[in-house]
């Protein structure tokens, strides 16, 4: 049995959540978002600079957030810190448990996003939070004016490496391949940047330190030479793991544990849409994050009429 029952819940406060609340609410269906995080947003929260959104020329992900939550509540969204432990989802009966809490919903809107991956290697959780980060702009003040590194050869990796750099540090940044996949403009900020030093193709072996993190023992990928980094910090940035551990066996994913939805969002359980970087999709930016939350509400509001 559930707590209560609503319209329509949205679970993840990310850009696909918070746009399907704009939308749910401009429809007039009342909406409900559950957020683990304290500030909504989801990765945008923590990204340090974005200038790849139609309309707006620069900004930064923590403002961005605060405007998607602002528009959100003022159009009647109601947010709630809450983490889904699991759920219920059958045809007619889709409930979502927080703990004790539970709560059954007409449409569900699953819109959990990714969350960084982990290096997995020696010496990574001992130190988590103590010199082992997933996130330069949340934890960098803590490194500012020493030596660390930057593990990764994406967007994020580059993002943060500059974000370090802004703040005194000397950073060397690792990548296991010759050649970055980050974008051209990105890159070309990383070559003019003398406070970071480029090491490929090498990958961390094992952090050491006593209290805290003291040092990076890496490896050549092809000879593989081994070499040690004397550092404080070290800040992995190799890719995102889909949230989706609360509904696998429920709904179907595909070998990266994201859900297999297509682009209208629905997923093999009527009323259950997929929206965000949980979907399966060739691309994951905020943008389509929000195309993905727009079709998500306008199909939910589809169905709520249909029952």
């Amino acid at each position: 049995m559930s707590d209560k029952k609503i319209p329509l819940l949205i679970i993840g406060g990310g850009p696909a959540g918070l746009t399907a609340a704009i939308y749910a609410r401009r429809a007039g269906i009342p909406v409900t978002i559950w957020e683990e995080q304290f500030l909504p947003g989801g990765q945008m929260a923590t990204t340090p600079e974005i200038e790849n959104v139609p309309g707006v020329f620069k900004t930064d992900g923590f403002m961005l957030s605060e405007i998607m939550t602002k528009q959100a509540v003022e159009l009647g969204a109601v947010i709630e810190n809450l983490r889904v432990t699991d759920f219920l989802l059958q045809p007619g009966a889709l409930i979502a448990r927080s703990g004790d809490i539970s709560l059954e919903a007409g449409a569900i809107i699953l819109a959990m996003g990714a969350r960084r991956r982990k290096l997995d290697i020696t010496g990574e959780d001992q130190f988590a939070g103590r010199g082992v980060s997933y996130c330069a702009i949340c934890d960098g003040r803590f490194a500012q004016g020493k030596e660390v590194v930057v593990i990764g050869g994406g967007n994020t990796a580059i993002e943060d490496a500059l974000h370090l750099a802004n703040l005194d540090c000397l950073i060397t940044l690792i990548h296991r391949r010759n050649e970055f996949r980050a974008s051209s403009h990105l890159l070309d900020s990383l070559n003019a940047e003398s406070r970071i030093k480029v090491l490929t193709p090498y990958i961390p072996v094992a952090i050491e330190g006593e209290k805290t993190v003291q040092r990076l023992h890496i490896k050549h990928v092809e000879s593989g030479e081994p070499d040690t980094l004397e550092i404080s910090s070290v800040f992995a940035c190799v890719g995102t793991v889909a949230n989706t551990e609360t509904v696998k066996g429920i709904i179907a994913t595909d070998g990266q544990g994201r859900i297999i939805a297509g682009e209208d969002t629905e997923t093999g359980i009527p009323g259950v849409f997929a929206a965000g970087d949980i979907r399966q999709k060739p691309l994951y930016q905020i943008v389509t994050a929000t195309a993905d939350g727009a079709v998500a509400a306008t199909k939910a509001a589809e169905f709520l009429r249909k029952k």
